[in-house]
């Protein structure tokens, strides 16, 4: 892994990840629970009022294994500091094109330079570099906590990454001609037990990974979340920028609930030390 993409990455880590919960162990009300206390996360997929499987509670992406990371990214070992090393990281998080061989990355010929330019700028203007979000999916493929709180008609996402998300249940439209947001304007319908999630009207600030992959504002982006049981998550992200991207593509995640802890207050800015050491081009 080259020097500016190692340097690219420290500064997204650095800036994104905190200390991962609060309240550990105060016990989670409604938890199913072996016959030792020990949440029973095969235990049956919890419903709401109308059938529909209930996403409620405090869920953690899982993180890639170190050594399928050594591999796609090697020398990312090196990078290790305690509490923010690469043990912490999703592939994707790091390359959202990791699947993909170089040569037959979606990206159009076109914008790689911009690429390019972001890697020998090591990530100085990454938008976590000046406290900004990290947007969907690079803040949902960091494993810190996520706190669900779905009602009818809404789902609610609180983050430590990422400011509050609004996932509208109730049937409603995007809205026409959207001022880009760095979350975008989501709404989701059921398929079955499957919720899907379409999101329109981002920002073309925000970059897709710490590589820095550049979308537009005509990207739109299709979550198809199922809750595989009681403590589960299966989600599928279909990523769709014709005027960037050859072709629509996808990447695919566990999600584990975190039960008997709660999220943090995170305010990036806070004591921030970081920026002035910054010396991309």
């Amino acid at each position: 892994m080259s020097r500016a993409i190692a340097s690219t990455v420290i500064i997204c880590l650095t800036l994104v990840i905190s200390v991962e919960a609060q309240w550990v162990n105060h016990p989670s009300p409604g938890i199913p629970r072996t016959k030792d206390g020990k949440p029973n996360l095969a235990a049956r997929t919890p419903t709401t009022a109308d059938g529909k499987p209930d996403l409620t509670g405090i869920w953690t992406t899982d993180r890639t294994p170190l050594p399928e990371l050594e591999r796609l990214f090697p020398g990312l070992g090196d990078l290790a500091v305690p509490g923010d090393g690469p043990e912490v990281l999703h592939k994707y998080f790091m390359n959202v094109l990791a699947d993909f061989k170089r040569e037959d990355s979606p990206l159009r010929k076109e914008f790689v330079p911009i690429l390019i330019q972001r890697g020998e700028d090591q990530g100085k203007d990454s938008p976590t570099a000046k406290c900004l979000p990290p947007g969907v999916p690079m803040g949902d493929l960091l494993a810190l906590p996520r706190r669900f709180i779905h009602v009818p008609g809404l789902m609610v996402i609180l983050s430590e990454a990422n400011p509050p998300r609004l996932i509208y249940l109730d049937g409603r439209k995007h809205p026409v001609d959207p001022q880009p947001a760095w979350l975008g304007y989501s709404v989701g319908a059921w398929e079955g037990d499957t919720l899907v999630v379409e999101t329109r009207g981002f920002t073309d600030k925000s970059w897709l990974d710490a590589f820095g992959h550049p979308r537009s504002e005509a990207m739109r982006i299709t979550e198809r979340i199922r809750r595989r049981d009681f403590g589960h998550l299966d989600v599928q992200v279909t990523l769709d920028d014709p005027k960037l991207y050859s072709k629509q593509f996808s990447i695919r995640y566990s999600v584990t609930l975190t039960p008997d802890t709660d999220i943090l207050e995170t305010v990036c800015v806070e004591n921030e030390r970081d920026a002035k050491h910054m010396v991309g081009k």
